[in-house]
């Protein structure tokens, strides 16, 4: 079992990255969030969750145990494999996960491509009572960096995602134009702003 990974970044896409270990490159498969907050030629270190299955070995990474710990909580409910589980860890963080079910609130889980409305209830039912944790606020600040910088990176990001660089182009202009200067300037927010803009739309991705 691979638990964890620290080395250097090879490669970056839109949804995961190749970080070398001792000589090794291992493939991992991240949020775009976390993605677009790690660079090519720097050290990382990624807490991992390892998928084995017939016809494949995959591992997914996380930036914390908190999302860790999300992503194996939503993994064990019917209807949610791997990829819907790091969908609804890319619109949604820890916390706002939390208070959704807390909330019981499946509604934010539906706008997640890839969840119906059965499974977006079976999540807040399954995970009632074990996510209170992580409605604590998280620590730190957000990340800032130029408008048009940060539109770019997330467009990158979304493409990588499968959506078509028309619909997240689309996408982003709508959710710039309502959003304040400050939050246009926070790569987290513009993110998960067209992720749920993009969320009742089909990626060409296909089904997850």
């Amino acid at each position: 079992m691979i638990s964890s990974l620290r080395g250097t970044v090879l490669d970056l896409y839109g949804t995961g990255a190749v970080i070398e270990v001792g000589g090794v490159g291992f493939q991992v498969q991240l949020t775009p969030e976390h993605s677009l907050s790690l660079r090519v030629g720097e050290e990382a270190r990624v807490l991992t969750s390892m998928i084995v299955r017939e016809d494949s070995l995959s591992l997914f990474g996380f930036p914390d145990s908190a999302a860790l710990e999300i992503f194996s909580l939503l993994v064990g409910v019917t209807g949610v494999g791997p990829k819907s589980a790091m969908g609804v860890l890319a619109s949604l963080s820890p916390d706002e996960i939390a208070r959704a079910v807390a909330a019981d609130d499946d509604a934010v889980f539906r706008r997640v491509t890839g969840i119906g409305p059965k499974t977006a209830k079976l999540i807040v039912v399954s995970l009632t009572g074990k996510v209170a944790a992580y409605t604590r606020p998280a620590p730190g600040r957000p990340t800032f960096a130029p408008a048009n910088s940060v539109r770019d990176d997330v467009l990158v990001a979304l493409v990588g995602l499968g959506w078509s660089d028309r619909s997240a182009s689309d996408a982003l202009d709508t959710v710039l134009a309502v959003i304040g200067d400050d939050e246009a300037q926070s790569m987290q927010v513009v993110l998960r702003r067209a992720l749920t803009e993009l969320g009742p739309r089909q990626s060409t991705a296909g089904p997850r």
